[in-house]
């Protein structure tokens, strides 16, 4: 159930954190920070977001900040492991005393830490996590921009059984809190069209070996299987699955929607599909300032901007929206009512609308289906809900 919050609640959820200049914030600079992997087994995620954020910020900069003060990110390499996560948010939190946290990654790791960020008044802004409880259970300090997992796995079965013509529904998901919500979509999508789960699996999150895993699918008669998979996982079961001889259509969600997966050697995902919030724009079909993001993206990083990178510029896109509207007197308050304020924004890229408001800190609750096709990724639906 959700938790309704006033203007007035949210006054005195935040009282005390307004009496004074809070922290992070000073003359002519507002501190972000963000904890991400710049290193392991996601890393292409982390260092995309870094890099999208700071384009934005880097305009908004050059141009003489927003309401004269420069906006800085602070950075910490989490390694996409928990013990690492804490220790980088407490870093963040209390030597760079940061105004608000920006697109930290994992859901795991953005679990552990938002108990202290809300100790601290810290607002956590659009993490690289679709999990629920990072947008249900409003909380005055917590904003989400894109679908939940939950949301873009419910679709993916309804895709499944609509369009793929799939009866037989099959799972299989990474043993932890992010396979889980993926577990729980799945469950409650196939009780709403009155079907039954056909057979399931999981692994670890380090698992390589998926031949056991998706033979004992096959034997199940499997006619499509819902992923909660990231990128290293997505890429070997869908090569594996390919190797030995089964085209079954697989499904995933916005975690394994990037360049890494579409673009994986020899081919090996050709043919998979994910359920994600936005569209990853490629050079001979973008245009406008789609297209000319792509080209300043490529002239500063020498690489094509994997997903990350497009979510971090639209995350960084909307702070900057939300503190020009907060005007010069910059409080923890005033940017929560600025961000609650932006209604109907759109991407340069054509992502759905994205809307807050008092009692809705989640921007946009629509998905749609895109596919590998010929090593890159291609949409085949337009908007989508369960």
């Amino acid at each position: 159930m959700h938790r309704k919050f006033t203007a007035f609640a949210l006054a005195a959820a935040l009282a005390g954190s307004t009496q004074a200049a809070p922290k992070g914030v000073s003359r002519d600079e507002v501190v972000f920070g963000i904890h991400t992997a710049l290193s392991g087994p996601v890393a292409s995620w982390g260092v995309g977001s870094v890099n999208g954020i700071r384009m934005r910020f880097d305009e908004v900069n050059q141009n003489g900040g927003v309401h004269g003060r420069r906006l800085r990110l602070v950075v910490e390499d989490n390694q996409y492991q928990v013990p690492l996560a804490v220790q980088a948010a407490n870093k963040l939190i209390n030597r760079d005393r940061i105004f608000a946290m920006l697109g930290a990654l994992g859901t795991p790791m953005n679990n552990a830490v938002l108990p202290r960020m809300f100790e601290k008044n810290i607002p956590t802004l659009f993490p690289y996590t679709a999990a629920r409880a990072m947008s249900h259970q409003l909380h005055p300090l917590k904003f989400a921009a894109t679908s939940t997992y939950y949301d873009q796995n419910r679709v993916g079965v309804r895709f499944a059984v609509e369009e793929l013509g799939a009866r037989k529904i099959c799972m299989m998901t990474q043993d932890s809190d992010f396979g889980e919500e993926t577990v729980e979509a799945v469950r409650d999508q196939l009780q709403a069209m009155n079907m039954r789960l056909t057979a399931e699996t999981r692994h670890k999150p380090t698992d390589t070996d998926f031949v056991g895993a998706l033979s004992t699918l096959r034997s199940a008669g499997c006619e499509a299987i819902i992923l909660g998979t990231i990128l290293r996982d997505t890429i070997l079961i869908r090569g594996t699955a390919k190797r030995i001889g089964w085209n079954v259509p697989l499904i995933g969600n916005i975690a394994s929607y990037d360049r890494v997966v579409s673009e994986a050697q020899g081919g090996a995902t050709e043919g998979y599909y994910a359920v994600t919030s936005f569209n990853l724009v490629y050079e001979d079909t973008a245009e406008g300032e789609a297209k000319a993001w792509l080209q300043r993206y490529r002239q500063l990083h020498g690489s094509e901007p994997p997903a990350s990178a497009q979510l971090g510029y639209i995350y960084a896109d909307i702070v900057v929206m939300a503190l020009e509207q907060t005007g010069p007197e910059l409080t923890v308050e005033s940017f929560l009512a600025g961000l609650e304020q932006i209604s109907e924004y759109r991407d340069i890229f054509g992502g759905p609308v994205i809307s807050f408001g008092q009692e809705k800190h989640i921007g946009t609750n629509e998905a749609l289906v895109s596919q590998v096709r010929n090593g890159r990724w291609n949409p085949v639906t337009g908007s989508m809900r369960y």
